[in-house]
C-alpha cells in the first residue's frame, strides 16, 4: 500500500509539473492555485480509491493534469463535512459572512490573470473571454457579500391584540451544486456566493472537463478564511457522475440542489430530488431566438448577434440560436453579418492573442454540432459560410452561417451549442413572435427594434425568462438569471438569487397583555 501511495503521489507531482510548465509559459504567477486534489473538510484529499482521471486542453488534446476520481463514499464524506459545518456556520452573523465573501472577492481580483489562464487551459476559450469570465464570476462574490446583509424578515399585522406575527428567513442547510464546463468559474461563484451569504454550506461537483478552475477558486476561498467544511469540492469522472449526482440529490443531509446543465440531466435530478422533497434550482437548456425587425439598426443588430452567438464558440445556454430577420432588411443584414464573420473571427488556440474562437469542449460536442449542420443541409439549408470541422485541430469547427432555414430543421429544433448561425426570413411581427415561442425552452430571447410600441408589445408576448432588447450581452450579477418552460426553475444572481437558499419561518408570539 505504501508503494502504491508513493507512486500515486509521484504521478500527481509529475502531472502538476507539466501543468505548471504549460501555464508558466503563458505568465502564471502563483503555482499554489494549481491543485490536483479535491477539497473536503478543509483538507486537500485524494479519492479513497486512489484513482485519477485526466484533464485535457481541448485546443490540442494534451493532458494537463489528473484529479481524484471520487465515488459515492468520497461524496458522502463531503456531505457529512458540510452538514457538521452548517451547525455552526448558520449561526454566524450576516456581517461575518459578508466580510468573508468580500475577502474571497478581493483575492479573486488579485489573482484574476492566473484564474483566467487556468480557464483557457482546461476550457479552451480565448484568454480575453476567460478574463471576462473571471470578472463576471468575482462580481457575484462582491454582489452577494453585500446582499448577505439584506436578507430581511417581515412583521405582519396581527388579527388579535394578544399576538404578534413575524416571518424570518433562515438558511436551508447543505446545498449541493453541480456546475457545467462552459463557465467553470462563474457558475460556481454565482451559486456558492448566494448560498454562503444565506448561511448555507456547499458541496460542489464541477464538470469533469473543467475541475481545475473550481479547485483554484476554492483555494482562494480557503485563503479568504472560510471555516473547514463550509465549502467542499468533489471531483469525479463522467463514469462516476451519475452515482455521485444521485447521492447529492437524495442524501437526507442535503437540503437543496442547484444545477446548471442540460434539460435531460435536469429532469433526472428533479426526479431524484422528489423522494426527499428537496429545494431545487435548475438552470437548463435554451434555444434562444434572435429577432431583427425592419425598424432595427442593422449595424447594432449585427454587433449584438456576434456577441450573443460567438461568445465561447457558441457554447452558452443563452447563445442566440434561431436568427429571425424581417424580409425587408434580410439581404442587408445577411451581407453585413457575413462580412463581420469573415473579417473578425479568428479560430485557434485561446492562448494566442489574435484568437477569438476557440475549440469545442470535447469530441461529443463536436460531433453534435457537425450532425446538426449536416442534417440541416441535407434538409435544404444553404451554407453561406463554413459548415465543416476546422483544420486547426480535432475539436475546432468553422464559424458557420446557414440560410434558407425552416422551422423543422435540426438547427432550429435543437440547441446547437456551437459557432453556427441559422438564418430565417419572416414577414410580420406576429409570425416572428409565434416562431420564437414555438419551443419547449424559454431561457433567453433577443430582439432589435427602434419602434417603442413594438418593443413593449413583443417583450410582453415572448415566453422567456430573460429578454435582451437591442442588446446581445445580458448576463450580470445584478440581473435575475433563469428561464421558464423546460429551461428551468428559480433565479440566480440579483436579490432573488438568495431565495433558493432560504426558507420562511413563521413565528406567532401569543399571550401578550
Amino acid at each position: 500500500m505504501a508503494v502504491l501511495n508513493y507512486l500515486r503521489t509521484a504521478l500527481i507531482h509529475h502531472k502538476h509539473t507539466l501543468m505548471m510548465e504549460v501555464l508558466k509559459g503563458h505568465g502564471l504567477r502563483y503555482a499554489s492555485l494549481l491543485h490536483q486534489e479535491a477539497y473536503i473538510g478543509g483538507k486537500w484529499v485524494s479519492a479513497a480509491s486512489g484513482k485519477l482521471f485526466p484533464v485535457t486542453n481541448p485546443a490540442n488534446s494534451k493532458v494537463i493534469a489528473s484529479v481524484p476520481d471520487m465515488e459515492v463514499t468520497d461524496t458522502e464524506a463531503a456531505i457529512n463535512s458540510a452538514y457538521e459545518a452548517f451547525q455552526t456556520w448558520q449561526t454566524t452573523t450576516a456581517r461575518e459572512r459578508s466580510l468573508l465573501l468580500r475577502n474571497w472577492y478581493n483575492l479573486m481580483e488579485q489573482h484574476k490573470e492566473d484564474l483566467a489562464l487556468i480557464v483557457t487551459a482546461e476550457a479552451g476559450k480565448p484568454l480575453s473571454e476567460s478574463r471576462g469570465e473571471i470578472g463576471y464570476g468575482s462580481s457575484f462574490l462582491e454582489w452577494f457579500s453585500e446582499e448577505a446583509k439584506r436578507i430581511y424578515g417581515e412583521v405582519a399585522q396581527s388579527p388579535a391584540s394578544s399576538k404578534e406575527l413575524f416571518f424570518l428567513r433562515q438558511p436551508i442547510g447543505v446545498a449541493s451544486m453541480i456546475t457545467p464546463w462552459n463557465f467553470p468559474n462563474a457558475m460556481i461563484t454565482r451559486k456558492a456566493g448566494a448560498a454562503l451569504a444565506a448561511g448555507c454550506t456547499c458541496v460542489i461537483k464541477p464538470a469533469e472537463d473543467t475541475p481545475l478552475s473550481a479547485l483554484a477558486a476554492v483555494d482562494l476561498a480557503e485563503k479568504a478564511g472560510f471555516p473547514p467544511g463550509v465549502i467542499n469540492v468533489v471531483t469525479t469522472s463522467r463514469a462516476n457522475t451519475p452515482a455521485v449526482g444521485k447521492l447529492m440529490c437524495t442524501s437526507p443531509k442535503v437540503a437543496g440542489i442547484s444545477f446548471t446543465g442540460s434539460t435531460a440531466i435536469g429532469r433526472v435530478l428533479y426526479e431524484q430530488c422528489a423522494s426527499g422533497i428537496k429545494r431545487i434550482g435548475l438552470e437548463l437548456g435554451g434555444n434562444a431566438p434572435f429577432i431583427v425587425f425592419s425598424s432595427a439598426d442593422v449595424k447594432s443588430a449585427v454587433e449584438g448577434l456576434m456577441v450573443a452567438k460567438f461568445r465561447n464558440s457558441g457554447q452558452a445556454c443563452i447563445s442566440a440560436n434561431r436568427i429571425l430577420v424581417q424580409e425587408e432588411i434580410y439581404d442587408k443584414f445577411s451581407e453585413a453579418l457575413e462580412e463581420a464573420v469573415r473579417k473578425r473571427l479568428t479560430v485557434g488556440d485561446g492562448f494566442n492573442k489574435e484568437v477569438n474562437i476557440g475549440p469545442l469542449i470535447n469530441i461529443n460536442q463536436l460531433k453534435r454540432v457537425e450532425r446538426i449542420v449536416n442534417e440541416s443541409v441535407a434538409a435544404g439549408a444553404g451554407v453561406v459560410l463554413g459548415g465543416k470541422c476546422h483544420d486547426m485541430g480535432d475539436l475546432f469547427f468553422q464559424p458557420t452561417i446557414l440560410c434558407n432555414v425552416t422551422e423543422d430543421m435540426a438547427c432550429f429544433q435543437e440547441e446547437i451549442f456551437g459557432p453556427v448561425i441559422a438564418l430565417k426570413k419572416f414577414k410580420c411581427e406576429e409570425e416572428a413572435v409565434n416562431i420564437a415561442n414555438a419551443s419547449k425552452f424559454g431561457l433567453a430571447c433577443y430582439f432589435y427594434s427602434q419602434d417603442v410600441s413594438q418593443v413593449w408589445r413583443v417583450a410582453r408576448r415572448l415566453e422567456s425568462g430573460m429578454i435582451g432588447i437591442n442588446e446581445g450581452l445580458i448576463s450580470t450579477a445584478e440581473g435575475a438569471f433563469g428561464g421558464v418552460k423546460q429551461s428551468g426553475i428559480g433565479r440566480e444572481g440579483s436579490r432573488h438569487g438568495i431565495d433558493d437558499y432560504t426558507y420562511l419561518k413563521y413565528i406567532c408570539l401569543g399571550g401578550i397583555n
